[in-house]
């Protein structure tokens, strides 16, 4: 069990290793080393542990019926039932034929409310144990993703509030899981940046553009392959780590002199840079794939001359870099699917990989802010705060 489980596991214990505890000496089950207590406590870590690892792949139907039968034993309890926000994932125990139908209807306005429900159950069957349910809340980021049902005889505040512990124990499994997703997602994305600024395309173009100078300008054709080699050199370097604004505006004018070489007079680069903000540290590559994108979606196949903007301003506490083009711009509804991972590997790669990057290391907050229309080209900011623990590699 992770040391996350274990610190919310505190409040859990109160509730649910007294219920174990209650039910142990009843079947006499105690062992007979250490207290009643102690062995209630060490059964509900047990329960708690086996019930743990189903729910790190998230709330999935699989997932709910491997972890319902430990999250039953934790409480005690005659049923228990998991849902997501549309259906009944699984149902442990009794009553399942005289009751699912109207969980959904039941739980409704737990959705709206984020609140814990108790309701009583009217059931025609005289020999079905339940008469009484508690709805509790499964939320990840306050959101509620389902919900956690325990079924009773009988109305029960002991039951209330163990399953209201348990209900966040599981939200926070399921946090954990969303961690471990976002974990990935923030991997691949870093993996898919190198892979897209170093492509065979953009190797193939730059060295046909220095090719064409070495008759004619000799020493142009020299300086453009060693931009060449500090670009490529300085791109695949340690992944994964920060590096300051100074070197990524560094790479930048590199991979626009190499740019600059194949396009000529049909692109001109303006660059306007704070010098307080150069040792502002940032994750690496995070703005020559914005650049890229200026260059490929707003100049590339353009008749006439685009020109780029450059700027890294000192806005307080934050750098403020912007990134604008004049090129053809992007449908709002397109760029709102790319920011979303919806538009495949055809568009704006470099644009959904930055924007996830930011996200995951200073939050929701500093995702890009992005202006752009069709035949309007494109603004780009990114905010990166200048001072953040643990931010430099």
């Amino acid at each position: 069990m992770t040391l996350a489980a274990l610190l919310f596991l505190g409040p859990l214990l109160a509730g649910a290793g007294f219920l174990l505890g209650r039910r142990s000496a009843r079947q006499g089950r105690i062992s007979d080393v250490g207290t009643p207590v102690e062995h209630a406590t060490f059964e509900t870590l047990h329960t708690a542990s086996l019930a743990a690892p189903p729910l790190r792949a998230g709330l999935t139907a699989e997932a709910a019926r491997k972890s319902a039968r430990g999250l039953r034993s934790l409480l005690g309890t005659d049923a228990l039932c998991l849902t997501d926000r549309d259906t009944i994932l699984t149902w442990d125990g009794a009553g399942e034929q005289h009751h699912s139908a109207q969980v959904m209807d039941q739980t409704t306005a737990l959705f709206d409310t984020g609140r814990d429900k108790a309701f009583a159950l009217d059931c025609d069957d005289l020999d079905c144990p339940l008469r009484w349910a508690v709805a509790v809340p499964l939320t990840v980021d306050h959101r509620v993703l389902g919900t956690l049902i325990a079924y009773a005889p009988r109305e029960s505040a002991v039951l209330a509030r163990a399953a209201g512990e348990v209900g966040r124990w599981v939200s926070v499994q399921l946090e954990l899981a969303e961690l471990d997703r976002s974990r990935t997602r923030l991997i691949e994305a870093e993996i898919k940046a190198l892979r897209a600024q170093i492509s065979p395309h953009f190797i193939f173009n730059s060295l046909a553009a220095i090719a064409s100078f070495v008759r004619t300008d000799p020493e142009r054709a020299r300086e453009l392959l060693l931009e060449f080699a500090d670009f490529t050199r300085y791109s695949f370097r340690r992944h994964g780590d920060f590096t300051t604004l100074a070197d990524e505006l560094h790479s930048i004018d590199q991979y626009l002199a190499l740019v600059r070489a194949r396009f000529g007079d049909r692109l001109s680069v303006t660059l306007q840079v704070a010098p307080e903000v150069l040792p502002v540290a940032l994750p690496f590559l995070c703005l020559q794939p914005l650049v890229e994108n200026a260059v490929k979606h707003g100049i590339e196949g353009a008749v006439t001359a685009g020109h780029i903007t450059i700027s890294a301003l000192d806005a307080g506490n934050e750098a403020e870099v912007v990134i604008e083009d004049d090129g053809a711009g992007m449908d709002p509804e397109r760029l709102r699917r790319i920011l979303r991972g919806e538009d495949g590997a055809s568009g704006g790669i470099g644009l959904l990989n930055v924007d996830e990057r930011l996200r995951q290391v200073y939050g929701d907050a500093y995702g890009l802010v992005i202006d752009t229309g069709l035949g309007a080209g494109m603004k780009v900011t990114a905010r990166i705060p200048k001072y953040r623990a643990g931010v430099h590699s």
